[in-house]
């Protein structure tokens, strides 16, 4: 349960958010694109207010244009890749902008095929998923991310999944969307992907915030006690 965490994500910016399983970090970036009802407080898309209706336990969104709205433009990546298995990679990363933004397909096509590039998979446009491994995988969903051409992006637990090899095929990715610029929001174990990635770092423990600032204060000079025994654990492993 989440209470009291406020947090902003301005363009341009990455914010990472660490912490202990449980901590609330995976329930507050579903709140951010609407995947979890939130029950009280506001959240706030390009200075635009969710609509609310009902109170408590019953609060839903009450304009589900707007969810859909904000959600076309906050791409979300999960921790299970969530590639449809009946389609190859390439159908995978034009699916969305084709049947959810209805683009031109020629369009789709070269962008699709630019960014699988991009990533390190353009030649494994015509493959299906279950030929790939965990790593091409995952960059074949940050591709289908990036295809919808989104104002931001949620990284859940990107890498968690991945042994450590694979693991760092993605991180290069990652960090290459940080050096240009792309405001992303990453709910992270990887504390060195943090530190390097991060203008922001926020530590959440049972549904609040514990401690937050700029990585070099964070992981260099922790304040909290609960903090400096969460990265020493982390380090130790």
């Amino acid at each position: 349960m989440l209470r009291g965490v406020s947090i902003t994500a301005r363009r341009g910016n990455v914010v990472s958010l660490i912490g202990s399983s449980g901590s609330g970090k995976s329930t507050l970036l579903r709140c951010c694109n609407l995947l979890e009802d939130s029950q009280q407080g506001e959240i706030l898309f390009n200075g635009e207010p969710v609509r609310w209706r009902g109170a408590g336990a019953a609060r839903q969104p009450a304009d589900r244009a707007q969810v859909t709205r904000i959600r076309t433009n906050l791409a979300m990546v999960f921790q299970s890749f969530n590639l449809w298995a009946h389609m190859t990679v390439l159908q995978n990363v034009m699916e969305a902008p084709l049947y959810v933004l209805r683009q031109d397909r020629a369009e789709v096509e070269t962008r699709a095929r630019e960014l699988l590039d991009k990533v390190g998979i353009g030649d494994k446009a015509d493959v299906y998923p279950a030929q790939m491994s965990g790593g091409q995988q995952q960059r074949a969903a940050i591709a289908r991310a990036l295809c919808m051409q989104p104002e931001a992006l949620l990284f859940d637990e990107p890498t968690s999944a991945l042994d450590p090899e694979l693991e760092q095929e993605v991180v290069r990715v990652i960090k290459a969307l940080a050096e240009e610029g792309r405001t992303m929001l990453i709910v992270t174990h990887d504390m060195r992907l943090a530190a390097d990635v991060s203008d922001h770092v926020v530590f959440l423990h049972n549904g609040r915030i514990e401690e937050e600032g700029p990585p070099e204060q964070v992981f260099r000079a922790p304040q909290s006690a609960r903090l400096k025994q969460f990265l020493s654990h982390s380090q130790a492993a």
